[in-house]
């Protein structure tokens, strides 16, 4: 059982397109790809700007049971739009609203199932999720209360529904709000993307019934339509996943000696994040190298997100909680594994 904050501290709106990305579509994109990258870029800013209006409406007594609720916003922007499909209900003949339903309830049966784990809060919170928001609409995001998913502008991303380790990340975010709240800044922020990059894998894979050397470690495979592009992210190989004359090369570290010291992307969350996921990367091969990362690994990431972190924890404070948990939990060979990660990324 995880230990909670009275009170869950949430964060700023986070998106699984990193802003890089919709910048560099912005320099070198075609005029309508400039045009959609701005629009794009302007609404983040407005979401996290009418967040706490959005709380307001999508606080709700929690179900106490898997309690999904599927909703279309139909091009529009305003939240949660029309409901279209609830829990039990038959499936949808609009499969973004189908992808939204399983996605959402496949992660809560990994968390429920994996980790004895009550949904979002470990209170039973109902998984509200809103489709076709905005016009061509580049992102997904967690915003607090409930999902948003855009339909992507089919030139350059598909639909956000697509992606089950996408759903899987954007609902880990609200686990970190109530567990860990790690700031949306600096290094705190980059393991706050990492964590919701590790558990989104984890769902992902957990679901494919892969191994850890089975699984290709990959967040939004498929997401990008460009012909370099493989995912939005690597975790096995960090700074690998897309290379593209739009969108540009992945600028993603995978080791300290390359870390992002700049302001860009509060202090840059979507890059650095890069270092702590191959850390989980190489923790998960070398303690279930035959096995799965929910194994060993798993555990140990989540006994550290909910009871050992802080909000402002730090990459060398992760590492380090890390490695007691996996002597707590396990034993000193286990240390020994995760310690060895974590110098291999440079700490």
């Amino acid at each position: 059982m995880c230990e909670h904050h009275k009170l869950p501290i949430h964060n700023s709106v986070q998106c699984i397109v990193p802003p890089h990305i919709l910048e560099s579509m912005i320099a070198r994109g075609s005029e309508k790809q400039k045009r959609w990258a701005m629009r794009n870029l302007h609404l983040d800013g407005q979401l996290r700007g009418e967040r706490h209006v959005q709380e307001a409406v999508f606080t709700m007594t929690p179900a106490g049971e898997k309690r999904r609720t599927i909703y279309d916003a139909g091009s529009g922007q305003t939240l949660p739009g029309k409901l279209v499909r609830g829990e039990g209900d038959p499936a949808s003949k609009d499969v973004a609203v189908n992808e939204a339903y399983d996605g959402s309830g496949y992660t809560y049966d990994f968390y429920s199932k994996i980790f004895k784990r009550n949904s979002i809060d470990d209170k039973g919170m109902r998984l509200d999720s809103s489709v076709h928001f905005g016009e061509r609409y580049d992102n997904a995001m967690w915003n607090g209360q409930q999902m948003v998913y855009g339909d992507g502008d089919g030139e350059t991303f598909n639909r956000f529904t697509m992606c089950l380790d996408v759903i899987g990340h954007e609902l880990t975010h609200g686990v970190t709000s109530y567990e860990a709240s790690l700031a949306y800044q600096d290094q705190p922020g980059a393991l706050n993307e990492s964590m919701s990059d590790v558990f989104g894998s984890m769902v992902k894979q957990y679901v494919k019934k892969q191994t850890v050397k089975t699984a290709d470690w990959l967040i939004g495979q498929g997401l990008l339509k460009g012909a370099n592009d493989v995912a939005l992210r690597s975790m096995m190989a960090p700074g690998t996943a897309y290379d593209d004359p739009v969108i540009g090369k992945d600028p993603q570290p995978d080791n300290m000696r390359n870390l992002y010291k700049g302001s860009f992307d509060n202090g840059g969350v979507h890059l650095n994040s890069g270092i702590p996921n191959k850390a989980f990367y190489l923790s998960a091969l070398a303690l279930s190298p035959n096995g799965r990362s929910w194994d060993k690994a798993g555990p140990i990431w989540y006994e550290v997100l909910c009871n050992r972190l802080r909000p402002t924890s730090g990459f060398s404070d992760c590492r380090d909680m890390t490695i007691k948990a996996a002597k707590d939990l396990y034993g000193a060979a286990e240390r020994s594994a995760v310690q060895n990660a974590w110098k291999a990324v440079g700490l």
